[in-house]
């Protein structure tokens, strides 16, 4: 598709999205065109280039997500191994027209492989008689299922809580009376906690059915990740909780209906720990978006979005995260923007720039750093790695001037983990900042952003949305085992779209940054040793870096508020020599060594998408071995 299009069409559903009833018209033919070759190809061009298309991921699911009888076969035979078979109490509020989307909603349930189950159903006083007795049908047909109606009709929240006060399981599913689980799902929740008894919160990936249920709209997640969960619910479907936790913090909060389960997930985190939280990487939950009866997110969308905001904001003052400000955001519906900012008094932040020679490019970059950053207070490091071209003595004499930069000789062969290694035991600040001297700013507030994140006391590393000169995605975080040992996330994607679920804008925990432009604590960079100046001097240092410091138990967050343009090795250029090669390749085998299977699998980059590309693409075949097939013994 010609750029202006897709950038018109992408302006135009931005303001589309601000009106709900138009949004729903223009959404009602999108569905319709979408149906065609290049309608589909038109709409994904807009809305997610790296989402999977239609007709591909039901060929995917044709061919990998369809259970055989052997299948079914195994999963009895696990479930049988098991020595622990928890009780899971599915709790589904209702209210509805029609008892037709219930009465196959409860079918699902009632087919799920996983025998060890009970349906607590609240009716909240449908106005169809037939929906009761429907309901009333079903509980005599399985004693599993529990049915209770309440005498006036309140909400979601309150409903779901009456549901809730059947629940006798350990743990407990939140399920909407009119989606479907495949059957495997509570098997899969079961397998889990075979190695996790411990959990607390347990997700899985979804996706959406149509009228045929016929499946789309897939969203495979990530690991728990804290700083994405302030804006977004990935939670959400399929969302399972330990009971009792559920029951001490009261249930689901009335007044934030259309983000209740978003309330509850960012409460229920906070009862629990990291390590208590498990992704289950696979869709257990099909969420129904046409056919039914409009629910209340739909119809009332701002309030939704007002109650996400207010469930977020309240999550941050509970948590002590202060100085951040939460909006809604007008394009994405539900979800939510949340900026940091820096503390007062601000403190010092030593930038430190590499360099040699291209003095046209430094300047530039001094210059940004100087001039168009608005953070203060700053000093500048430059670390002089044996420049010799007069432009650049020039250049370094006119720097001089400002009592802000410090010109650091450093000459020798080219050791970027040592040169900045050198400059970091110089450094006064409290916050280091390592920047390639092929950076330019595009906004004053850049380091605003990296060091709101990089004060706090969970983050160990901060990374930046860069962008090659031309607008196209140069880093939104590094993902590890892409490519053999680390790549660049949807390296050179449209720098105009919001990415896979809007990961492109959003702020997130990921695994390792570049250190093209990177901001880390002086106390955190001594604590796991700097970069390696031995084995890693030109390649994969700073994913190394990022990994002790995980290691060391912190965070790593990207966020797209910091935005730079990135010129990407212009000053050193590519490297294709001989001796730079054989240099590449021994890196590689260093970090091979020294993590061995922890670059086997990103926790942030859900392990179904296909390492070998950059943009969300699904692996064929799936490297993800069923639990039934990796469970062949007694546990």
């Amino acid at each position: 598709m010609h750029a202006l299009v897709r950038t018109l069409s992408i302006h135009a559903l931005n303001a589309v999205r601000r009106a709900p009833l138009i949004h729903r018209v223009v959404h009602a033919v999108a569905e319709l065109i979408a149906k065609t070759r290049w309608g589909e190809r038109y709409i994904r061009s807009v809305l997610e280039p790296e989402a999977l298309s239609y007709g591909d991921y039901l060929d995917w699911v044709a061919t990998y997500d369809t259970l055989s009888p052997t299948d079914r076969q195994a999963i009895r035979a696990h479930i049988e191994r098991m020595t622990h078979r928890p009780l899971i109490s599915v709790v589904m509020p209702v209210y509805a027209r029609s008892p037709d989307l219930i009465v196959k909603a409860i079918a699902s349930v009632r087919a799920q492989l996983y025998p060890h189950w009970e349906l607590c159903i609240a009716d909240d006083a449908s106005p169809d008689p037939a929906v009761w007795k429907a309901l009333q049908k079903q509980a005599a047909s399985d004693p599993r299922i529990k049915v209770f109606r309440r005498a006036e009709n309140g909400n979601i929240c309150a409903a779901t809580n009456s549901a809730l006060t059947l629940a006798t399981g350990e743990f407990v599913a939140l399920m909407d009376h009119d989606d479907i689980l495949p059957e495997r799902a509570l098997y899969e929740v079961a397998a889990l906690l075979q190695d996790h008894p411990d959990a607390d919160l347990i997700y899985s990936d979804e996706d959406k059915i149509d009228t045929n249920g016929r499946r789309y709209e897939p969203y495979f997640k990530t690991a728990w990740n804290p700083e994405l969960i302030l804006s977004q619910n990935f939670v959400s479907h399929l969302g399972v909780y330990r009971r009792s936790i559920v029951e001490a913090i009261g249930g689901l909060r009335v007044g934030f209906e259309g983000s209740q389960d978003y309330d509850l997930a960012l409460r229920v985190s906070e009862q629990s720990s990291p390590s208590r939280i498990h992704h289950i990487p696979w869709v257990l939950y099909h969420w129904r978006q046409e056919g039914g009866p409009e629910t209340f997110s739909q119809a009332f969308m701002d309030r939704c979005a007002d109650a996400a905001r207010r469930a977020v904001d309240e999550h941050l003052v509970r948590t002590g995260q202060t100085r951040v400000t939460v909006a809604n955001l007008e394009d994405s519906p539900g979800w939510v923007g949340v900026r940091r900012a820096p503390p007062e008094p601000r403190p010092l932040v030593s930038i430190i720039v590499p360099t040699r020679d291209r003095a046209e490019l430094l300047a530039q970059c001094a210059d940004g750093v100087l001039n168009q950053t608005a953070y203060d207070p700053l000093e500048l490091l430059i670390v002089d790695n044996g420049s010799v071209e007069p432009e650049t003595a020039a250049l370094f004499d006119r720097l001089r001037k400002d009592p802000r930069v410090r010109i650091l000789p450093a000459p020798g062969p080219f050791n970027f983990s040592a040169l900045n290694n050198m400059a970091a035991a110089q450094a006064l600040g409290e916050i280091l900042l390592l920047l390639n001297n092929d950076i330019s700013m595009l906004h004053d507030d850049w380091l605003d952003a990296m060091v709101a994140q990089a004060v706090r006391p969970n983050v160990g590393a901060v990374g930046a949305r860069l962008l090659f000169p031309d607008g196209a995605v140069q880093h939104a975080g590094v993902v590890i085992g892409m490519g053999g040992v680390a790549g660049h996330l949807c390296y050179g994607a449209p720098g105009d779209n919001g990415g896979y679920y809007r990961h492109l804008l959003t702020p997130r925990n990921v695994t390792a940054v570049t250190a093209a432009c990177l901001a880390i604590r002086k106390s955190v960079y001594d604590e796991v040793g700097g970069l390696d100046a031995e084995r890693l001097t030109v390649a994969f240092n700073d994913v190394d870096l990022c990994l002790k410091v995980r290691a060391a138990g912190y965070d790593i967050v990207w966020t797209p508020y910091a935005e730079l343009v990135h010129h990407e090795s212009a000053s050193r250029g590519e490297d294709r020599e001989p001796e730079a090669q054989a240099r590449f390749n021994a890196e590689i085998a260093a970090m091979k060594s020294r993590w061995g299977r922890a670059l086997d699998q990103d926790p942030f980059h859900n392990p179904l998408f296909d390492l070998r590309h950059s943009d969300y693409k699904l692996a064929s075949p799936p490297l993800r071995k069923p639990p039934w097939v990796t469970s062949d013994s007694p546990r």
